[in-house]
């Protein structure tokens, strides 16, 4: 007897065919698009954002380089619309290495800057980045140094074994690492032991509110010394009230960083007037 069972096919899925559902889809191809077309025009820039010590708000320790991507009328086309899609897609790998390019340039053009640009593991082993930062490295020699390399927790678990590698070859090399979102993932605290990330900054979901969260406060707090432990300095994201960064200050957090000390922004920090010319 035939088998019939095999001529039985899956009933749809009505989510997947509704309305609703076509049309995010066809949103996410048009944004996708429009970051491609912005790639090949080169509409894509660095936005900076302070991160400063608790102990010296004034003056930002270092800077965080965000990648901004441009439509064809000059808006910012928002990260949170396209990043997790281009993550695991070649478009992903040449954003990082346009945020890797333009961050070697910043830190040639201005001495005193030091600079954090974000990266996924899936770059380490991707050529044209690798060369970009070679490029980089050779064309002046206090730029490692003053270059942090964020990668962030879920993407640095992809592949832990070989971060690990790549960290300690390029840490020998003077270049520093930062533990990005620290806390969204889902970490191994043993890879945590054995990565030697020089940062862990905090994420943001833990240090919003977190002056009037009494379960935050202890995340927090214990997140803090895991840094502590670890021989990592702690960074807060996300800090964008005075009742929260003077809580944070007053735990001993290392720096702080969000929109009370400053927004991201595409005017580089050597074109920014100082504090004296504020004054």
């Amino acid at each position: 007897m035939q088998d019939r069972g095999k001529f039985r096919q899956t009933p749809p899925d009505p989510a997947q065919d509704s309305p609703l559902s076509a049309a995010v889809n066809q949103r996410d191809r048009n944004v996708l698009t429009m970051v491609r077309d912005a790639v090949e025009r080169r509409d894509v820039r660095l936005a900076f954002q302070p991160v400063v010590q608790s102990a010296l708000p004034g003056a930002p320790a270092f800077y965080e380089g965000l990648i901004r991507i441009l439509d064809e009328t000059g808006r910012i086309i928002p990260a949170r619309e396209f990043m997790d899609r281009v993550e695991t897609m070649e478009l992903g790998r040449i954003l990082d290495c346009l945020a890797l390019e333009m961050g070697l340039n910043a830190l040639k053009r201005d001495p005193t800057l030091r600079l954090a640009i974000n990266m996924s593991a899936r770059s380490i082993a991707y050529p044209r980045w690798t060369r970009i930062l070679r490029k980089g490295l050779s064309e002046d020699r206090t730029v490692a140094e003053r270059l942090i390399l964020e990668i962030t927790e879920s993407s640095a678990m992809l592949v832990p074994d070989t971060v690990a590698v790549f960290m300690a070859d390029l840490q020998s090399e003077g270049i520093s690492f930062a533990l990005d979102d620290f806390g969204a993932g889902f970490t191994s605290f043993r890879y945590l032991r054995d990565f030697y990330f020089d940062i862990l900054k905090i994420d943001g979901q833990f240090i919003r509110g977190v002056a009037d969260s009494p379960d935050n406060q202890v995340l927090t707090q214990a997140m803090l010394s895991l840094a502590r432990h670890f021989d990592m300095f702690a960074v807060a994201e996300s800090v964008e009230t005075a009742r929260d960064a003077a809580w944070l200050t007053g735990i001993g957090m290392d720096c702080l960083q969000g929109y009370y000390f400053g927004a991201p922004s595409m005017t580089p920090p050597w074109k920014l007037p100082t504090p004296a010319q504020r004054a």
